[in-house]
């Protein structure tokens, strides 16, 4: 699922308030950090990580790998953090709604 510009402008908007909810560190994107992130984005949608000092990763490395991983959208990569956006299948959550064109 490709985002319209338009709805990756409402994603930053909504993801600007956020804190990190994973970071990516030493061990760069393990199969731990791939199984948190997945869980963590069923119960967000939106997820904010970051890039630790001590990674062999850029930002925008790790967010195409673990985007890649999860079939998640990169929604931005600003310095040493990311932003990722999938569509929960959830039911009991409050779900994003995109604009459309």
């Amino acid at each position: 699922m490709a985002l319209t510009k338009k709805q990756i402008k409402q994603l930053r908007a909504l993801a600007n308030t956020l804190s990190p909810l994973l970071y990516v560190g030493k061990n760069d994107i393990s199969d731990a950090a791939v199984k948190q992130a997945d869980e963590t984005m069923q119960s967000h949608e939106l997820m904010k990580c970051a890039v630790q000092d001590g990674s062999g990763l850029s930002a925008k490395e790790a967010a195409e790998e673990l985007a890649e991983h999860l079939g998640a959208e990169v929604v931005q990569v600003i310095g040493n953090r990311f932003v990722l956006f999938r569509v929960s299948n959830r039911e009991d959550i409050d779900h994003i709604m995109l604009v459309r064109e």
